[in-house]
């Protein structure tokens, strides 16, 4: 095998390039995004409302900054909402969260003005993102009474609404689907304790490929900063890390507040019987020694949705896919997002991202990977 000629200064990974590796160079960006001073703020809000038309053709720099002041600041101001309207910039739709009254109603009447199937799709994904009930009663009201446009979408305005983190049923009861609440998980020191682990090692193996099955996220809800998930106890996610990208839907099990953990069966994607193990021993050290830690501070709800490197608890996903909300296999009911996993966070060389969803009523959590 060659060797690698280069490592990176920061973390010491083996490089083909001289300088730092990708998840150094975005930690030194999102950083310097963190630092930014309320003047600096102030410019680049400025500068996104002057040139609102090059966000939505994801020019720089205005989409890295639209990005950095809604994850890291919570800043996307209702002036910056109006200017997107104005200029009929439909994405990223999360531009429009929790967006002010006056740009909900221009959103619903574009809505209900368009005949394109296209432009109803990012209307419907707006508004999901504005979320208020007005905004609800819309698309509950298209829902019962679809437009012409509607047999071009693959999907019902409810599923649009997931979207937003929220969605409802046929009776037009809402439920909401994420926390309001975010927390990052940090690199601590060894030996750190922790009320939410990664990777905690199991003696178990998988039955698909033989390989060691891992507690993929250990979260003790007691803890103060935790309250906000209403769990008594403690909530275990189990799979095997090999295989839960190759299942037939979801991998679940139940959980029990005191550390419980019954795993369902699940089937492989292509029907076989068995599979290779693709976590290598090294692999599953890494995993389950990894240095992550719960932040001592909640940080802005789209923290985590707009890189590759941040694992979160709460708040918006970085779906790599779309949405994807898992129905709970008991109660048939949506299960909340609870947190996301960047695999390559945890042992090198790994892609896509595990999200953790759970069904508070039933005690069952949902693991599913999506990938590019």
């Amino acid at each position: 095998m060659t060797r690698l000629q280069y490592t990176c200064p920061g973390c010491g990974t083996p490089l083909g390039y001289e300088g730092l590796c990708w998840k150094c160079k975005s930690e030194q960006e999102r950083n310097a995004a963190l630092a930014w001073t309320p003047e600096q703020i102030t410019e680049k809000q400025r500068n996104l409302i002057q040139n609102i038309q090059r966000l939505a053709e994801m020019e720089e720099p205005e989409f890295t900054d639209f990005w950095q002041l809604l994850s890291y600041h919570n800043a996307i101001a209702p002036e910056i909402q109006r200017a997107a309207l104005a200029a009929g910039v439909l994405w990223p739709c999360e531009i429009y969260y929790h967006a002010p009254k006056d740009v909900r109603d221009g959103l619903i009447h574009a809505l209900l003005s368009t005949e394109d199937s296209n432009g109803a799709s990012q209307l419907m994904s707006c508004l999901a993102m504005q979320g208020d009930d007005k905004a609800m009663e819309t698309l509950l009201e298209l829902e019962r009474n679809p437009r012409p446009w509607r047999k071009n979408l693959y999907v019902d305005p409810s599923s649009y609404a997931q979207i937003g983190g929220w969605t409802f049923d046929k009776e037009g009861r809402r439920t909401q689907l994420n926390f309001d609440i975010c927390y990052p998980m940090v690199k601590g020191v060894s030996g750190e304790a922790s009320p939410v682990r990664i990777g905690r090692a199991r003696k178990d193996t998988c039955p698909h490929c033989g390989g060691r099955m891992v507690d993929m996220l250990v979260l003790d809800g007691r803890d103060e900063r935790l309250q906000f998930l209403g769990l008594d106890g403690i909530l275990t996610a189990t799979c095997c890390p090999s295989c839960v990208g190759f299942l037939k839907g979801p991998a679940f099990n139940s959980f029990t507040p005191d550390g419980g953990v019954e795993v369902f069966p699940s089937e492989l994607f292509d029907g076989a019987e068995k599979a290779d193990c693709y976590v290598s021993p090294e692999d599953y050290k890494a995993l389950t020694e990894n240095p992550f830690v719960l932040g001592k501070t909640p940080v802005p709800l789209f923290y985590g949705a707009a890189c590759q490197d941040v694992n979160t608890i709460g708040g918006f996903a970085n779906w790599v896919q779309d949405a994807e909300y898992t129905t709970c296999p008991h109660c048939g009911k949506p299960m909340k997002y609870l947190a996301q996993i960047q695999w390559d966070t945890v042992f090198d060389c790994a892609e896509g991202t595990l999200y953790v969803e759970f069904c508070p009523d039933c005690q069952i959590v949902s693991m599913q990977h999506q990938q590019t």
